[in-house]
Protein backbone atom coordinates (compact mmCIF):
# COMPACT_ATOMS: atom_id res chain seq x y z
CA UNK A 1 0.00 0.00 0.00
CA UNK A 2 1.33 3.86 -1.05
CA UNK A 3 1.33 5.82 2.16
CA UNK A 4 -0.15 9.27 2.30
CA UNK A 5 3.27 11.14 1.92
CA UNK A 6 3.57 9.43 -1.57
CA UNK A 7 0.21 10.24 -2.46
CA UNK A 8 1.14 13.73 -1.62
CA UNK A 9 4.42 14.45 -3.02
CA UNK A 10 4.79 12.27 -6.29
CA UNK A 11 8.68 12.10 -7.40
CA UNK A 12 8.63 14.27 -11.23
CA UNK A 13 11.37 15.09 -13.21
CA UNK A 14 12.21 18.46 -14.39
CA UNK A 15 13.45 18.38 -17.87
CA UNK A 16 15.67 21.53 -19.60
CA UNK A 17 14.44 23.29 -22.40
CA UNK A 18 17.39 24.30 -23.23
CA UNK A 19 17.25 20.70 -25.44
CA UNK A 20 20.33 19.32 -23.63
CA UNK A 21 18.37 16.25 -21.95
CA UNK A 22 19.38 17.08 -18.38
CA UNK A 23 17.19 16.50 -15.91
CA UNK A 24 16.45 17.18 -11.79
CA UNK A 25 14.41 14.75 -9.79
CA UNK A 26 12.56 16.23 -7.29
CA UNK A 27 9.20 15.79 -5.33
CA UNK A 28 6.16 18.69 -5.28
CA UNK A 29 3.16 18.83 -3.12
CA UNK A 30 0.02 18.65 -4.93
CA UNK A 31 -2.33 20.20 -2.95
CA UNK A 32 -0.46 23.47 -3.91
CA UNK A 33 1.05 23.05 -7.55
CA UNK A 34 -1.37 20.81 -9.23
CA UNK A 35 -0.39 22.04 -12.59
CA UNK A 36 3.10 21.26 -14.52
CA UNK A 37 5.96 22.72 -12.03
CA UNK A 38 8.37 24.87 -13.82
CA UNK A 39 11.28 25.60 -12.09
CA UNK A 40 14.29 28.31 -13.18
CA UNK A 41 17.42 26.15 -12.41
CA UNK A 42 21.58 25.36 -13.58
CA UNK A 43 21.92 23.48 -16.76
CA UNK A 44 25.69 22.59 -16.75
CA UNK A 45 25.70 21.68 -20.07
CA UNK A 46 25.10 24.87 -21.69
CA UNK A 47 26.36 26.94 -18.39
CA UNK A 48 23.67 28.90 -17.85
CA UNK A 49 19.85 29.21 -16.07
CA UNK A 50 17.00 28.10 -17.79
CA UNK A 51 13.33 26.99 -17.69
CA UNK A 52 12.65 23.36 -16.17
CA UNK A 53 9.12 21.83 -16.92
CA UNK A 54 8.26 18.94 -15.23
CA UNK A 55 7.32 15.67 -17.42
CA UNK A 56 5.68 12.76 -16.56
Amino acid sequence: MATKHADLRPVVKLRSTAGTGFTYVTTKNRRNDPDRLVLRKFDPVVRRHVDFREER
